[in-house]
């Protein structure tokens, strides 16, 4: 389980990084306290990914294993693909944003919430959570996924808060796609080989 967590955090944590539910809690940082964007994307994360491992508990027990490590390795490979083509935030996202600024604190976490529940649908941190869950079991994935997808956002919006919007986003966006690469071909060739 302990390993899972950690496989989970790593992975998530990693293809949080530029993208834009990272992107979209810089902006909410920039309109309301930091620990009402956290509670909202805290939410609608745990969420997200409580319906992703459903869905991957229902592909580990109705396909093989093998098949189902050998495909999560090219997911990987795709996500890779995907963290270096890069991710921003469309004009209807900033204008989300921009219209809960003003907003109650309730309502405010609701609302971001809400908009980052709708922005993760079909999103790279969700297929990976999903693949994960297929491998390394229900709970861990769904409690490493969540706190990793938090704690990227958390960063970003500390760093954010310090920083403007300058963050190093082709290094950040190097190390993530590395890191899907190497775990995608390590998937691929344990798919193979076992």
């Amino acid at each position: 389980m302990l390993s899972g967590f950690f496989v989970a955090f790593g992975v998530i944590f990693a293809a949080e990084m530029g993208d834009k539910s990272q992107l979209m809690a810089l902006a909410f940082a920039t309109r309301y306290r930091p620990l009402l964007v956290l509670i909202g994307i805290t939410i609608a994360t745990a969420i997200t990914h409580l319906i992703s491992v459903g869905i991957g508990d229902l592909l580990a027990t109705h396909v093989p294993t093998r098949a189902v490590t050998i495909v999560a390795g090219i997911a990987f490979l795709a996500f890779a693909a995907w963290t270096w083509r890069g991710d921003e935030l469309s004009a209807e996202e900033e204008a989300a944003a921009a219209r809960e600024r003003d907003r109650r604190p309730l309502a405010a976490i609701g609302a971001i919430g809400v908009t980052f529940f709708l922005a993760e649908l079909g999103d790279k941190t969700m297929l990976a959570t999903i693949t994960l869950a297929a491998r390394e079991g229900l709970f861990a994935t769904w409690l490493g996924s969540t706190v990793g997808m938090v704690v990227a956002d958390g960063l970003a919006i500390v760093v954010g808060r310090q920083l403007g919007t300058r963050l190093p986003a082709h290094a950040v966006k190097i190390a993530a796609t590395a890191l899907f690469v190497f775990f995608g071909l390590g998937l691929i060739v344990e798919g193979i080989v076992h």
